[in-house]
């Protein structure tokens, strides 16, 4: 199980606090913890899957690392940015490497 999320509250809970309740609360409180239905790891990979989609790398490196504490595999990760290639784009697929390479280092 998931430790419980904060990252909304610490962030915008001052400037957007329903926001950040529903992103603590409801997203990571609620939806993630649906082990039963989905794995955390399967959660990763479609989350991951869908920044690296959108183009939305601002969210990628936080994604990346929970995704490793997860258990995605840098061969993994790897395999999952060079599929998404041909789907979604080289250049996004580009600047996920980038980041995932920060996120995983020099892994074997």
């Amino acid at each position: 199980m998931m430790k419980k999320q904060t990252a909304g509250r610490d962030n915008l809970g001052d400037f957007a606090p329903k926001f950040a309740e529903l992103n603590d609360d409801v997203l990571f409180g609620q939806v993630w913890s649906r082990e039963d239905k989905l794995s955390a790891r399967d959660r990763s990979m479609i989350t991951i899957s869908a920044i690296i989609s959108g183009g939305n790398f601002a969210q990628l490196k936080a994604h990346l690392t929970l995704g490793k504490k997860n258990g995605i595999t840098k061969d993994e990760i790897v395999e999952v940015i060079t599929h998404l290639a041909f789907y979604v784009g080289w250049p996004k697929a580009w600047s996920a490497f980038g980041i995932a390479k920060e996120v995983y280092g020099a892994e074997k």
